[in-house]
């Protein structure tokens, strides 16, 4: 090809076809340009497809950790929710309800000092930032959620930490020096002593910073499942918008 047009243009030159010459060399400039321009658009092309191949990859491991995310919170919310159920039934002893089950009743107060900390599933997102590679969502309603998320999720671990101080000050701290934990630790094996325990528990049920300690667990555990609960909300909002995005060419 190229020494076709050299071999024209020498000849146009031989022959002092000036005008000719000039017009097939602006032709033959304007054919390279485009071929230019052509090659571009094709590299662009290319490259933002691969860009939005490694998108949809960020895309599909995002959606896959906010529904494993979804579940994970959704276990948080039922234990949390017996927790509420437990301090309830431990407020009415406080009230001077007779416990009948002292099994039960050991159960659900360890229960409720074994509490756990939520820690989302978030390795793509951070990924995401830590790498800088977050501009590279394309979706903006995508980011501005993502974002969204991460802030309610530092307002639930403030909340748990308030719980935790409360906990520490008012439960931990009031049992240890209560009670004597080792029978509260130990299974009951079908054989309970009603004196022993009623015994064992009166300083338990007289101390009002245990009573409100067990408050607390009704109150800020409420507040961490309604957190909670707007979390998964907007996370299934998110994955929805997130699968009609994967599905744009």
């Amino acid at each position: 090809m190229i020494n076709t047009f050299r071999k024209t243009r020498n000849s146009l030159l031989t022959e002092n076809r000036i005008g000719k010459y000039l017009s097939y060399a602006i032709g033959e400039i304007i054919l390279v340009v485009l071929g230019i321009l052509i090659a571009l658009q094709i590299n662009n092309y290319n490259d933002a497809r691969k860009e939005r191949q490694k998108e949809l990859g960020y895309l599909k491991n995002i959606k896959s950790d906010l529904i494993a995310n979804n579940l994970e919170m959704q276990k948080y919310m039922d234990e949390r929710a017996a927790y509420i159920e437990y301090a309830t039934t431990i407020l009415s002893y406080f009230e001077g309800k007779k416990v009948v089950n002292w099994d039960a009743f050991n159960k659900q107060t360890i229960a409720i000092y074994s509490w756990r900390r939520f820690y989302p599933i978030n390795n793509t997102f951070t990924e995401l930032n830590n790498s800088g590679n977050f501009e590279i969502l394309s979706n903006d309603s995508i980011k501005t959620m993502l974002l969204d998320l991460d802030s309610f999720n530092k307002i639930a671990k403030a909340e748990e930490d308030h719980f935790r101080f409360d906990s520490e000050t008012l439960i931990y701290e009031r049992v240890y020096s209560l009670m004597d934990l080792y029978p509260i630790l130990q299974k009951a094996e079908g054989k309970e002593d009603d004196k022993l325990w009623i015994a064992a528990y009166a300083p338990f049920f007289k101390d009002r910073k245990l009573k409100n300690g067990f408050l607390m667990v009704q109150v800020e555990f409420s507040i961490m499942n309604q957190q909670l609960k707007d979390m998964k909300a907007l996370s299934e909002k998110l994955i929805a918008i997130i699968g009609r995005e994967m599905k744009k060419q």
